[in-house]
């Protein structure tokens, strides 16, 4: 009997075909109340379909190697796309990609090193790449929210910038409110996220763990794991966002560089 990966990916897609029913029932949906999706909806559910299916093979590739070199290569290129990802929300942002992906790759690699030499994870692929991989999107997400608000909060109140600048404050103390209220607005999601998790759902890798047989005490470790992680990883991410945005900002005399907010 053929037992090969392909085989059994074969096999095992069955479940997730049957399972498109329901995005067809979505698209009719969106057919009734002309909400014009429904070409969007499949296409998002096929291009999510090719992308797993490629990823999965290629995690099978890691999974089998002994080299760490593959789970560095692996985590640079989640950190690179979700850098990009990041910059495109704050496009206004000069070097916004370049910014997005640095904070992406301070706050996750930070993280996942505190992590490793505490033993909490050991460092091989199938432990690392699930764990980066969470990280690095719930970072992607905080730094592009955070570096969008700081931009249009400064474009928004740029005469009071203007005159603490004239004043004689630095441009992080010209910039504080702004930039705290753009850090509050992009970690709060994932602090209350924190707050009601298991309340209101369970959590995707607490409820991979109970469906592929582990124990709800082994499923709650777990996730309390990742829930330290995420905070951690975000903090760290938006916090240097911040940092590296105030050189494109500001000109070397402490002024206000007028053409990164003309639009």
């Amino acid at each position: 009997m053929d037992t090969s990966p392909y085989v059994d990916f074969l096999k095992g897609m069955v479940k997730p075909l049957l399972a498109t029913s329901v995005v067809f029932m979505a698209v009719a949906l969106s057919f009734v109340q002309k909400l014009g999706l429904g070409t969007e909806m499949v296409y998002a559910i096929i291009r999510a379909f090719l992308q797993l299916s490629v990823v999965g093979f290629v995690l099978q590739f890691i999974f089998s190697q002994k080299n760490a070199g593959w789970i560095v290569l692996a985590y640079l290129f989640m950190v690179s796309v979700a850098g990009y990802t990041a910059g495109q929300r704050a496009n206004h942002v000069p070097r916004g990609k370049f910014i997005a992906g640095a904070s992406i790759l301070a706050g996750t690699s930070i993280t996942m090193l505190v992590l490793v030499l505490l033993r909490v994870f050991p460092f091989t692929p199938r432990y690392i790449i699930p764990v980066a991989g969470m990280m690095v999107g719930n970072s992607m997400t905080v730094t592009g929210v955070t570096m969008k608000r700081l931009r249009d909060d400064v474009k928004t109140q740029m005469s009071l910038v203007e005159t603490a600048l004239a004043l004689g404050a630095t441009p992080r103390q010209a910039t504080f409110e702004q930039v705290k209220r753009s850090l509050i607005l992009a970690l709060s999601p994932v602090i209350d996220n924190a707050k009601t998790v298991g309340l209101i759902s369970l959590p995707g890798a607490m409820t991979g763990l109970i469906m592929g047989g582990a124990s709800p005490i082994e499923a709650i470790q777990l996730q309390i794991v990742v829930m330290n992680m995420l905070i951690g990883a975000s903090t760290v991410s938006s916090i240097a966002s911040t940092y590296l945005c105030w050189p494109a900002f500001f000109t070397k005399a402490y002024q206000l560089e007028a053409k990164v907010f003309k639009q």
